[in-house]
């Protein structure tokens, strides 16, 4: 069973950073297509960020594309997610996603992932 925890999340200005990681475990993360997603309050989730099992190629939502980066550390079974240059409508809780199936595809949709973290909020605010 893939077990996945994000930590990282917090309050931040507008225009700050934060690094978001997802500690996976139960599976080796050379083995696994990961993303990011988040909610804000009254909507549903969104897409933010994937990287491929193979190849490790990205894709990120257009309303992050420039400011947010997503990346891996197989030695450490981890994922990031680096967000600079926040924005009071990034403000959510980010989940991250584990899929186990796909090799090169990009996965943007929640129902192609097979496994959830428990979130982590960020809050973007003076």
């Amino acid at each position: 069973q893939v077990q996945l925890v994000e930590s990282g999340g917090g309050l931040v200005q507008p225009g700050g950073s934060l690094i978001l990681s997802c500690l996976v475990s139960g599976r080796t993360l050379t083995k696994l297509t990961m993303g990011w997603f988040r909610q804000a309050p009254g909507r549903e989730r969104e897409f933010v960020a994937t990287i491929t099992r193979i190849g490790g190629n990205t894709d990120y939502a257009d309303s992050v594309k420039g400011r947010f980066t997503i990346s891996r550390d197989n030695a450490k079974n981890t994922v990031y997610l680096r967000m600079n240059n926040l924005k009071p409508e990034d403000a959510a809780v980010y989940y991250c996603g584990a899929n186990e199936n796909a090799y090169r595809a990009i996965l943007r949709t929640i129902r192609e992932y097979d496994y959830w973290g428990q979130g982590t909020q960020v809050t973007v605010s003076s």
